[in-house]
């Protein structure tokens, strides 16, 4: 296993995994889900390494964080009301 992710590199959801260290089937969740954008070539999926740099970067998490605040004050309001 590389060291490092590199950005133009393609990897197996088997290599994505052990970079994210999450199982089989979260991985399968995730590609699933449309969290992590994986292409099919011959019956197998192939992920971007940009793709799992996008997934663990801070940007990512403090948007992430964002939206939370969002939903929390929107749900506080709402509880407010009643």
């Amino acid at each position: 296993m590389p060291e490092e992710i590199k950005p133009n590199q393609i990897y197996t959801p088997k290599e994505a995994r052990s970079f994210l260290k999450v199982s089989e089937s979260t991985m399968k969740r995730m590609i699933k889900n449309g969290i992590i954008t994986a292409f099919k070539v011959s019956g197998q999926y192939r992920i971007w390494g940009n793709e799992i740099l996008n997934l663990v970067s801070p940007k990512l998490e403090s948007g992430a964080f964002e939206i939370y605040k969002k939903i929390k004050s929107r749900t506080k309001k709402a509880i407010e009301k009643w």
